[in-house]
């Protein structure tokens, strides 16, 4: 298979599960409501591999609960992509490529982990 190949499946796969997890996302609303609050005060940022995580100490029960329940979700989405590859991608490409895709519209201001580890703001 070439890389083109390669590269289209996964993205119309991408595509296809982002509509499934907005879906998904619509029914965790005070989560999403969460995270959103947490990640403009600069506690909760996107990571390189396609979950979210806190930038600095773990916020409260709740925060961390919502978190949990997204990166469930987003995880889930993940798994999928690669099994509808038929496994030529892994969870783990398909969320970092989430996240490559999910980059230009984090807003300025908002965190993000790079691919080294290292919070950034944008």
């Amino acid at each position: 298979m070439s890389m083109r190949t390669f590269f289209a499946g996964l993205s119309a796969a991408l595509i296809g599960l982002f509509a499934l997890a907005g879906a998904a996302t619509a029914q965790m609303p005070n989560a999403k409501a969460q995270v959103d609050a947490a990640k403009a005060q600069g506690i909760v940022g996107e990571q390189s591999d396609g979950y979210l995580g806190f930038v600095s100490g773990g916020g409260d029960p709740a925060l961390k609960a919502a978190v949990a329940q997204i990166n469930a979700g987003r995880g889930q989405v993940y798994r999928d992509a690669a099994a509808k590859t038929g496994n030529s991608v892994s969870p783990e490409a398909a969320g970092q490529s989430s996240f490559t895709q999910r980059f230009p519209s984090i807003p300025a201001g908002q965190y993000y982990r790079d691919a080294n580890g290292a919070w950034q703001r944008k």
